[in-house]
């Protein structure tokens, strides 16, 4: 049986805050609403763009405002998702040791375009999917099934950084590698049920063969 390495990509992989944050701004700016903070955007994001720009606006604003803000918002962090992004010291290396015994994928909430846009330039060759229209985003196991299908594995691992990881690994039927370098504190994913911790990008592909051992 096949065995695959999914990953989750924001707090994960690439620490996207600051280009996050500066196209919800900018989005927020143009359409009348003031700016959030680095500390608020960070409990906003996960659960795709169009729950992140809810969150960031005014509690209460009507679904038609929602998707005014939205429409500003994607475009503008297409173009400019690479600008401050970069992947976590040790990242690259850490996927290049898994890339050697095991096929890869990343799997986010964002959407699809951004994902592969920032996926060409930062890990080229390996299989990325965002939110696209007909696919429920996580915690649905969708995604995570496209993924392993599309990278030929039938078992596998999720390494994520959220307790919207959590949830989705475990709709999935996937033991779950949380790291704890992302966006949320480890009290948020125990919260979810969170078992398996990685403390530091160098850890990581010990922390994947701990679990897969774990989980045979």
């Amino acid at each position: 049986m096949k065995t695959g390495i999914l990953f989750d990509l924001d707090g994960t992989l690439l620490n996207t805050l600051e280009d996050l944050l500066d196209a919800t701004n900018y989005a927020l700016d143009i359409c009348g609403y003031p700016p959030r903070t680095l500390s608020e955007l960070r409990r906003f994001v996960g659960n795709g763009a169009e729950n992140q720009i809810r969150r960031s606006l005014p509690q209460g604003a009507a679904p038609e405002e929602v998707q005014r803000v939205l429409a500003v918002y994607k475009p503008y962090y297409t173009a400019h998702c690479q600008v401050k992004t970069r992947p976590y010291d040790g990242i690259p290396q850490a996927l290049a040791l898994l890339q050697k015994k095991y096929p890869v994928a990343i799997v986010s909430n964002k959407p699809d375009g951004a994902v592969k846009a920032l996926c060409a330039g930062m890990f080229p060759g390996v299989y990325a999917l965002g939110e696209v229209p007909g696919c429920p985003r996580k915690p649905a196991p969708d995604m995570i099934f496209q993924a392993l299908a599309a990278i030929g594995a039938e078992r596998g691992v999720y390494v994520g950084d959220s307790e919207v990881d959590v949830v989705t690994a475990n709709n999935a039927g996937l033991p779950c590698v949380s790291v704890l370098w992302g966006f949320r504190d480890r009290e948020d994913m125990e919260a979810a049920g969170a078992l398996h911790f990685c403390r530091t990008p160098a850890q990581l592909p010990d922390c994947v063969e701990a679990v897969l051992a774990a989980n045979p």
